[in-house]
This record gives C-alpha cells, sequence and structure tokens, in this order.
C-alpha cells in the first residue's frame, strides 16, 4: 500500500496540433493535422507526468497522481469502432495500474464514449470515475455566479440545455427543473430528448420543461448550459439573444469563438475549471493557468483524499445526491471554482456592464435578431 493515495487521470489530445507539440514539438511541426489523426490510433499510451502538491484544507492530507494520455483524438473515435477506442483506453487504464494508482478518472472523450466508463471499469483492476457528477455542480456553481454578477433573478430564468441527452446534460437539468421557472432541453435526436423529457417531469417539477432539437430555440433563454459531444462548435452567433450567459462544459468547445468576437451583448464561459488546494504541480502544460484543473479531474483527486476508491460516476445516470455530495466534499477539501474566464481571458468589467445591459428586461420592446 503506497504511503499516501493515490490517483492517476486519463487525457487525450483534443487539440492535435496544439496538444502533440506539448510532448512532440518536433512531431506537430512536421505532421499535418489528418496524419495526426491517422496515427493517433497506432501510438501506445503515455505516462505524461508526476502530480504533487494536492494537500486538503481540511485535513493537512497530501496525495499524488499521474497524468497518462490515451493517443485517441475525438475525430479517430468518432471514426473507429466502439471496440477498438474501448481497448486503447483500458490499455491507457492498465498504465495507470501499473503506475500505483488506486483510482482512474476518465476525462473529455474517454469518459463520454459508448456507455461511459462502464466497459472500462469492468475491464480494469481499480476503480473508474468519470468526473460528471463534479463537472455538473461546478458548471451550474458558475453559471449561478455569472447570473448573479448580471443582476437576474435565479428563480425566473429560462435556461437551456444542449445536449441534453448526454449524462452531463440531464444531470444538470435534473437540478434545474428544481430552481428555475423554465428548462429547454435541447438534443440531437427527438425520440431521445422526449424521453428525458418525460422522465424529468414524471414527477412535479417547479420549472415548465421543454424538448426540441431546434437550436433557434436558444434565443428564448436567459442562460444556456452547453454539454454535448459534437467535436465542433454547433452554437453560432445567431443562436443567442442579447444578455445570454453561455458555460460551455465541452471539449471541442460547442461554441463557435465567433460569438464572443462578434456579440459583446453576451458572455460565453469556459466552463468546468476549478482550483486545486495546495501547491499543487502537475509537471505538464494542459492549457490551463497553474493551480487549475478541470472539475471531472478534481473529482478523481477529491475521492482519492476521502479514500473513497470506487467507481464513483459510472454510467448515463447521475444521481443528484451524487452531484451534490461531490460538491460538499470538494468544498470541504477547498476545491472551489475557478475565476469566470472566456476563451481562456478575464472577463473585462466593460464586458460584464455590456452584458449586464443587455440582459435588463425592456417593457414594450421587441427583441430583433442580432
Amino acid at each position: 500500500m503506497p504511503k499516501r493515495p493515490t490517483f492517476a487521470f486519463m487525457i487525450h489530445p483534443i487539440d492535435p496540433k496544439g496538444d502533440v507539440r506539448r510532448r512532440y514539438p518536433l512531431l506537430a511541426k512536421i505532421l499535418p493535422e489528418r496524419l495526426i489523426h491517422f496515427l493517433s490510433g497506432y501510438w501506445p499510451p503515455v505516462k505524461l507526468s508526476h502530480i504533487e502538491g494536492v494537500q486538503s484544507q481540511a485535513t493537512g492530507e497530501t496525495i499524488e497522481g499521474w497524468l497518462v494520455a490515451c493517443p485517441l483524438t475525438p475525430q479517430r473515435m468518432r471514426t473507429s469502432s466502439l471496440d477498438f477506442v474501448y481497448r486503447k483506453i483500458i490499455q491507457t487504464g492498465r498504465l495507470a495500474e501499473r503506475l500505483g494508482a488506486q483510482i482512474l478518472g476518465l476525462g473529455a472523450w474517454t469518459a463520454a464514449i459508448g456507455d461511459a466508463g462502464l466497459t472500462v471499469a469492468k475491464a480494469l483492476s481499480i476503480p473508474v470515475t468519470t468526473g460528471d457528477s463534479y463537472t455538473v455542480a461546478v458548471g451550474l456553481q458558475q453559471l449561478r455566479q455569472a447570473i448573479a454578477r448580471i443582476g437576474l433573478p435565479w428563480e425566473g430564468l429560462t435556461v437551456a440545455v444542449v445536449g441534453a441527452t448526454g449524462a452531463v446534460g440531464r444531470a444538470a437539468a435534473d437540478l434545474l427543473a428544481d430552481q428555475v421557472e423554465r428548462v429547454i432541453l435541447v438534443g440531437r435526436r427527438p425520440r431521445g430528448v422526449a424521453r428525458v423529457r418525460e422522465a424529468l417531469t414524471a414527477t412535479p417539477r417547479r420549472a415548465e420543461v421543454e424538448a426540441t432539437t431546434d437550436l433557434t430555440r436558444l434565443r428564448e433563454a436567459h442562460a444556456i448550459f452547453s454539454a454535448t459531444t459534437a467535436g465542433r462548435a454547433i452554437i453560432q452567433p445567431q443562436h443567442v439573444r442579447p444578455g445570454a450567459v453561455i458555460v460551455d462544459m465541452a471539449l471541442p468547445r460547442d461554441v463557435s469563438t465567433r460569438v464572443s468576437r462578434r456579440r459583446d451583448d453576451v458572455l460565453v464561459i469556459d466552463g468546468g475549471t476549478v482550483l486545486v488546494p495546495g501547491p499543487v504541480d502537475f509537471h505538464f502544460n494542459f492549457g490551463l493557468p497553474r493551480g487549475w484543473a478541470y472539475a471531472c479531474m478534481a473529482e478523481t483527486m477529491v475521492l482519492t483524499l476521502e479514500r473513497r476508491f470506487e467507481c464513483y460516476t459510472i454510467g448515463r445516470e447521475i444521481p443528484k445526491a451524487k452531484v451534490l455530495e461531490i460538491a460538499d466534499l470538494a468544498a470541504y477539501h477547498g476545491f472551489r471554482p475557478a475565476p469566470l474566464t472566456s476563451l481562456g481571458h478575464r472577463i473585462s468589467e466593460a464586458r460584464w456592464a455590456r452584458v449586464r445591459q443587455a440582459a435588463q428586461p425592456r417593457p414594450g420592446a421587441q427583441e430583433e435578431p442580432p
């Protein structure tokens, strides 16, 4: 048994050129992107770094872990057989086992592909978590924080959930349905999103819950929680009303960069980032400021600090109780949502003021498409 609790967290290339450059600068310079997608199916799993310095503010205990990389890009995962993708993820999980990890967190598409961790967990000797419970908790905390800052009443909101048939989107909608005035579920397939609505409304809810496949209905929403696995930008400037707040939980992003660049009356927030307690050093640059992590990664750390080596969040159903529990445990140990950013940058006071002004209701005014 290791002297201190241990974990591993699995990532994979999201931006093929940029992510490969962090590990293999020369290869990234030489290889075209299409070849990186192709070759990702043949690269072996990689140990990226040793993680040190995660320390609970409550107990003082420290933990250590490893970043491990499954080589597959999102495009390769989409175009390969599910069995092939599972094999690659499981191979990477076995690397985590050999390193001595007591629990494995799945990041980005490795958490969402197929049955969301169930098959991977059965194949490994250590427990697995997708981190989706804490991802939901942090995304909603960020959304609430932004809405409060622009001065809208949370209880009177219309919130759209894009990707409502996925694990993260469905769990977020489940919580929102008891808190706000109206929830618009947006999914790709009519039957799938209709089934989610039926499940959410099987018992009385505070919110009116609607289901649609039409992205133009996002213009009805004061706030948008987006968590798809589309692998590309699907929300465009014309889809969003003035004064809207969008929390984009997806990697690659669901929201086109044109929304932030062309619509200064809209706020797009980078979703799911947290501050890690202690002098943490990941010994690897995965694109966030020093001391920051994604919530899915943080869930693995929280469970390690708790010595709860169990399959905490796997599969498509995320109970509300787990979202609330992991949020409380994370706060106890000193994890908290990171300062709000948009496209990796702090949000200026001028931007807040512009969105705040645009969000205020104008009696008798008829909104026109931007």
